[in-house]
């Protein structure tokens, strides 16, 4: 075992939820990431959906009990010393299967070893073990300090702003977008005042949308009346009123990690084309929607495959991107929404 140590972290991740074109629905799940030499630990499994035990929803008995673990002061919850890293972010059981490692102590240090694919008490190192993967070597002072750090409560809060205000006039359009909102996960009130809201109750929100017919002049004032009560949200400018892309752009808003922490860090679309671009291997969906002349929307899915880290150009099919059109972007920690240029 190498005698180098590796350097370890805490950051703020999420898995995207979304209405996606076929009906379904993903959960949005905020949680920490492991930050190991500076990268998130997530990216070296290529294309896994999965959220590690320190997400924001949990019990705080629970996410204690799993901070406790990590740090060795209590039992591993799976025979040989074993942890869950990563796991399912729908419903977290075992039988979906989990990232697990080995976590030990040597001398002050704390290893984490023998990565595998578990679905089961007992593991197969050989047939399902990461190997090109660890074993990490830590600092035991750094180590315990960032572990540390979320007992005390100092963790980033960032990620609990899971509330969005939508702003407009089109009330039905607004109500099923909070619907679906809140189906994945993400808090939605309606309104078109904020003046007269409690400074304590806008604190609430990591972002808000405005819907096309909200004017400059009222799209002023609130944004001020979030600058009086000291709050930075992201603001958002619906694009049309289609509700799996609106619920897109929201996602992205939420999303306030620096660039070295996702997977998917741009997307054009212009000229039957979307240019894209991955840190890290990872599967890739394209969609796209589009509003005809009476207003009605279509969807279509113009592209589902894994991408090498790098920047890629992707045909779309021109009858999916004609007229006024929109393509979204979706991994499994990112979505990024454009108009179709002309």
């Amino acid at each position: 075992m190498s005698a180098a140590y590796a350097t370890f972290g805490l950051a703020p991740a999420m898995r995207a939820g979304g209405v996606l074109a076929n009906g379904d629905v993903q959960v949005h799940r905020d949680f920490l990431d492991f930050i190991v030499d500076g990268r998130p630990l997530l990216f070296q499994l290529s294309d896994l959906d999965a959220v590690s035990p320190l997400a924001s929803d949990v019990p705080p008995a629970i996410f204690t009990a799993q901070v406790r673990s990590l740090l060795g002061e209590t039992d591993a919850p799976l025979p040989n010393g074993r942890h869950v890293i990563y796991g399912c972010p729908e419903c977290e059981d075992l039988g979906c299967g989990a990232v697990t490692a080995v976590i030990e102590r040597d001398g002050d240090d704390v290893i984490w070893r023998d990565f595998a694919w578990q679905t089961a008490p007992a593991v197969d190192l050989q047939l399902n073990g990461y190997h090109g993967i660890g074993p990490f070597r830590f600092q035991g002072a750094e180590y315990r300090t960032a572990l540390d750090s979320l007992l005390r409560g100092t963790d980033d809060a960032e990620g609990s702003r899971r509330r969005v205000l939508l702003i407009g006039a089109r009330v039905a359009v607004l109500a099923k977008l909070a619907a679906a909102l809140r189906t994945i996960g993400i808090g939605a009130d309606i309104t078109r005042e904020v003046g007269e809201v409690p400074a304590d109750e806008l604190r609430g929100y990591g972002a808000v949308a405005f819907g096309r017919e909200v004017t400059e002049e009222e799209r002023a004032a609130v944004r001020r009346s979030f600058a009086r009560a000291g709050v930075e949200v992201a603001y958002v400018d619906g694009l049309a009123p289609i509700v799996p892309l609106l619920v897109a752009q929201m996602e992205h808003a939420l999303d306030r990690r620096p660039l070295e922490q996702r997977r998917l860090t741009r997307l054009v679309a212009a000229d039957g084309e979307a240019g894209v671009e991955v840190t890290s291997p990872c599967r890739v969906r394209l969609t796209a929607y589009r509003l005809d002349r009476l207003y009605r929307t279509h969807a279509q899915e113009v592209f589902d495959g894994v991408l090498e880290a790098g920047r890629h150009r992707i045909a779309l099919d021109a009858k999916a991107v004609r007229g006024e059109a929109f393509v979204v972007a979706r991994t499994s920690g990112s979505v990024l929404v454009e108009a179709m240029a002309r």
